[in-house]
């Protein structure tokens, strides 16, 4: 399977520094707004699922992280 977007291994990366689980991430996904659940932020994680602009800006937001950090 292709890759569907390249910053997945970045949002598990910070999730994990945050102490966070996929549903803890999701949980914080849908107060902003974001109809994401566990499983879409597993496939966003390991890539096979791809993001939408409107969702980077969200993952930033609720991993307090600048949208540039994601793309390192």
């Amino acid at each position: 399977m292709r890759d569907r977007n390249i910053i997945g291994n970045r949002i598990k990366y910070f999730r994990r520094l945050r102490n966070l689980t996929q549903e803890e991430l999701a949980a914080k996904l849908n107060v902003m707004g974001l109809n994401i659940d566990r499983p879409m932020v597993s496939r966003i994680e390991s890539r096979s699922r791809e993001i939408t602009d409107i969702e980077i800006l969200a993952f930033s937001k609720v991993l307090n992280i600048s949208v540039d950090e994601l793309f390192k």
